[in-house]
């Protein structure tokens, strides 16, 4: 059965051609195929449409008003159509990602470089913020795709781990002499201690670790900036608790030390998550297969 759509689609062509020997022809229809849905397409609208001649057909004035937002509509569909072939061709589109200051200096860079290398037409929406509100974000469809810090407890969530990275603890001269050699956790609670901000995963997850071990914290300074940390450290202000593979310039160059553990961290990951429910978009997909190096 011939849709309603498909009936307008065939009016519109009836009217550029004022025929229906060639309407059929651009449609590849049979004329009395064309004949029959105008007559279905009147008798639905319960009104004449066409004028039809020995010569062609023509619009009545119903037929030419219909005709003008008609032809307005099905415009607006293929027009619509287009773009959802140059979404898919990756021509045009945004692609928005959730990532924290940190994670996106150290991590995301480069990527972002190869992704927008690759295609060029793709623009980007960065919305910072931590690891739960990333998480928020995804589920009400503020982004399409997070960079985190993993673990991440949520059953609703894509997870796949990308980078090792390992929390440490870090000193600036001052404190350097009073930490020699390996150090126990339960030492280096008792020193003043530099550390994220409580709702941060990075934060939550070395305190989980040590309260694993029955080791509590009370920190000196509760920052909401990675960045911070290292430089509270460096002015001596206490001992700060960083992710090691952020900190490799002033650890290279001197201005931390990072104190030897006699028990390391266990290490952790960042990488890339999504919502397990929602497929992806075509520029999130695509942007994820750049992360994982496809």
């Amino acid at each position: 059965m011939i849709s309603k759509l498909d009936l307008y689609k065939v009016f519109c062509q009836v009217g550029k051609d004022k025929s229906f020997s060639k309407a059929a022809k651009e449609l590849y229809m049979t004329q009395p195929a064309v004949s029959q849905a105008m007559k279905q397409l009147e008798s639905e609208l319960e009104i004449r449409l066409f004028n039809r001649t020995p010569k062609g057909v023509s619009f009545t004035k119903e037929g030419s008003i219909l005709f003008e937002y008609v032809q307005s509509a099905i415009n607006l569909i293929e027009t619509g159509e287009e773009k959802i072939i140059e979404f898919k061709n990756l021509t045009t589109g945004e692609l928005k990602i959730g990532v924290g200051d940190t994670i996106s200096r150290h991590f995301l860079l480069p990527y972002l470089e190869t992704f927008h290398n690759r295609y060029p037409n793709i623009s980007f929406k960065i919305v910072n913020g931590t690891t739960l509100e990333m998480c928020s974000l995804l589920k009400s469809g503020g982004v399409d795709v997070a960079i985190c810090n993993f673990p991440i407890e949520d059953p609703s969530l894509e997870q796949i781990p990308c980078m090792d990275i390992h929390d440490i603890f870090v000193c600036g001269q001052e404190y350097k002499k009073h930490v020699m050699g390996p150090v126990n956790l339960e030492e280096i609670v008792k020193y003043p201690l530099i550390l994220l901000e409580p709702k941060s995963n990075s934060r939550k997850y070395m305190e989980d670790y040590l309260r694993s071990k029955g080791i509590q914290v009370e920190p000196e300074f509760e920052l909401g900036s990675h960045d911070l940390l290292l430089e509270f450290a460096k002015i001596n202000l206490g001992i700060a608790c960083v992710t090691k593979e952020f900190s490799l310039d002033y650890l290279d160059n001197g201005l931390l030390y990072e104190i030897e553990l006699s028990e390391s961290i266990p290490k952790r990951s960042v990488g890339v998550c999504f919502l397990k429910s929602v497929p992806l978009s075509p520029a999130s997909t695509k942007f994820v297969e750049v992360i994982e190096g496809k």
